[in-house]
């Protein structure tokens, strides 16, 4: 018995399977929805990583508090940081460019009412 030559591969299988997973692939894609709280950050020119334990205190557009994503009124934020130790506890502020200073400020003000010295302030990269 003779054996032929293996000199010619059929691609056209490998096609088909190709383009099915891309379909899946396109298909999946579109159903994954991004959730969280809509803001567009300020640009820095430095950065550093953030500690996963922080506390998160973040302002949108409209002038809203959210504390470690839920939202909460201006007094609501200021009982729940008076329950935190200034010691341990690391508090990251994550504000929209548009939301007003004075948000802000508040924010700052009722941390240093606190003695906190752990405050950072989430930027983006230019």
């Amino acid at each position: 018995m003779r054996r032929e030559k293996f000199d010619k591969i059929n691609i056209v299988p490998f096609i088909d399977i190709v383009l099915v997973l891309l379909v899946i692939v396109l298909a999946t894609a579109s159903f994954i929805e991004k959730t969280g709280i809509d803001i567009d950050l300020p640009t820095a020119s430095s950065q550093s990583k953030v500690d996963p334990k922080n506390i998160t205190i973040t302002i949108d557009a409209k002038g809203s508090y959210f504390y470690d994503k839920k939202a909460v009124s201006l007094d609501e934020v200021k009982e729940n940081i008076m329950t935190l130790d200034p010691s341990k506890d690391n508090v990251t502020i994550t504000t929209d460019k548009a939301s007003s200073f004075e948000s802000f400020v508040a924010i700052i003000d009722i941390l240093k009412s606190k003695n906190f010295e752990k405050i950072s302030i989430l930027t983006k990269r230019d």
